[in-house]
This record gives C-alpha cells, sequence and structure tokens, in this order.
C-alpha cells in the first residue's frame, strides 16, 4: 500500500503531494521550474531481443529528453556490451515514456531510472542478467560526477536500469561504468534540490527521504542513440 501511494502520485495519478507536518515542508519547493506535466504511465517492461553479442559499430551518443530537458550521455566504449544492450533498449523505444523513480541526495547522488513499472525490480521480458565492464579501480570518489552506470542486484545481474552521478559518490566499484553526461548535469542538481520522498502508511502522507521517489517527476519522452 506505501509503495502503491507513492507510485500514485509519481505517476500524477494523484494531483500533488501532501507532507507530513515540518518545516522543511514549508520552505522547500515541490517543482523545477520548465519541467512540464508528465503524461506517461507505469507498464509492466517490455519484451526485447536481447543482444547475444556486442555491436561492432556501436553507438557512441545517447540523447535523454525528458519533461524537464534533455540529457546527453557519451557512451564509453571501455563497455561493448553494456553499450550494445542499452541501445538496443532505445532502440526499441523500451525507455521512452516511463519515469526515473529513484533519487538519493545522502552519500551517494544519482537518479535512477531503466524501470517501467518504477517499481525496481523491472527488466526486459526474457533477458538474463550479464557481465560487468569497466568498473573503477580504487577507493574514494569511485563514481565522480557525470557518471553514468547500470543499477543491479549483484554480479552478472544487468538489466535496463541505470543511474546518473550527480555528484562525487563512493560506492562500492560493482556497477559498470557506460556513459559521461555531457550536457544536462545542472537539470539533476536541480531535482535534488527538490528532493525525494516516500509516504506514510498509516496517514498516507508524504514524507522526505533522502532516498526514495523524485518529488519532481521525472519523465523519458524519449531515448535515442546515434
Amino acid at each position: 500500500m506505501k509503495r502503491f501511494a507513492a507510485l500514485c502520485a509519481m505517476a500524477v495519478a494523484c494531483s500533488s503531494l501532501t507532507f507530513l507536518p515540518t518545516s522543511q515542508a514549508e520552505e522547500r519547493p515541490q517543482t523545477v521550474a520548465g519541467c512540464t506535466k508528465p503524461t506517461s504511465k507505469l507498464r509492466v517492461p517490455d519484451t526485447v531481443k536481447q543482444p547475444k553479442s556486442f555491436d561492432k559499430k556501436r553507438a557512441t551518443t545517447m540523447t535523454i529528453t525528458t519533461n524537464c530537458g534533455v540529457i546527453t550521455i557519451a557512451m564509453n566504449p571501455a563497455a561493448p556490451q553494456t553499450v550494445t544492450n542499452m541501445s538496443a533498449l532505445a532502440r526499441a523505444k523500451y525507455f521512452d515514456k516511463t519515469f526515473c523513480h529513484r533519487l538519493t541526495t545522502e552519500l551517494l547522488y544519482v537518479l535512477q531510472c531503466g524501470d517501467p513499472s518504477a517499481q525496481k525490480n523491472g527488466s526486459p521480458g526474457s533477458w538474463t542478467g550479464y557481465k560487468d565492464e569497466n568498473l573503477p579501480k580504487g577507493k574514494g570518489v569511485t563514481y565522480p560526477a557525470g557518471t553514468v552506470a547500470m543499477a543491479n542486484s549483484g554480479p552478472k545481474t544487468n538489466g535496463s536500469q541505470f543511474f546518473l552521478v550527480y555528484k562525487d559518490s563512493a560506492l562500492p566499484a560493482k556497477y559498470s561504468i557506460w556513459g559521461k553526461i555531457t550536457s544536462g548535469l545542472p537539470l539533476l542538481l536541480e531535482l535534488e534540490k527538490v528532493g525525494a520522498y516516500e509516504v506514510d502508511e498509516a496517514s498516507g502522507k508524504a514524507y522526505y527521504a533522502t532516498d526514495g521517489i523524485p518529488i519532481q517527476p521525472v519523465e523519458i519522452k524519449t531515448v535515442t542513440v546515434r
């Protein structure tokens, strides 16, 4: 029930968020200037044919057009299978009309996308997890601002979910790095200012969370590669 209510708000089935009374709620905005109202709906992940090998001539640029602006990614040749798979999903319009379902604003700083169901477990129908690539080496800031990497639930469990790093983050070195943000980083920083939320099960009201659903809904309208 808690998750359903949260997704309801994110998918714009709910007109606005009502926060539990806090001084913080009174001071912070709930929208980012320039963002338009989303029209997409959550859906069961599509079935897309999984590439068996990586493309010999791979795409180099991914363009994510959202309701808040455009994010451009330079795709990293050091992660050939990941780039191939993400390109295949983009060409199949797998990411079109979906939501970025997670925003973290403490310790790690990422916006996570790529799950049409927005329930943190979506992956293309019939896909099996694929290998990790281009993992960072060393310690400290393993995922600097601008990094684009795969989300996973363990080794070789990559699917369609990915995250955009908007501030230097010290994550465990187990998430394939497949791109770098070349434009759109200021947008992510604006989303951070508005923050994330979860929903209190008892009251049905939202509360600010450092790891939750973006308060400003982020709708991916289209994803293209070239």
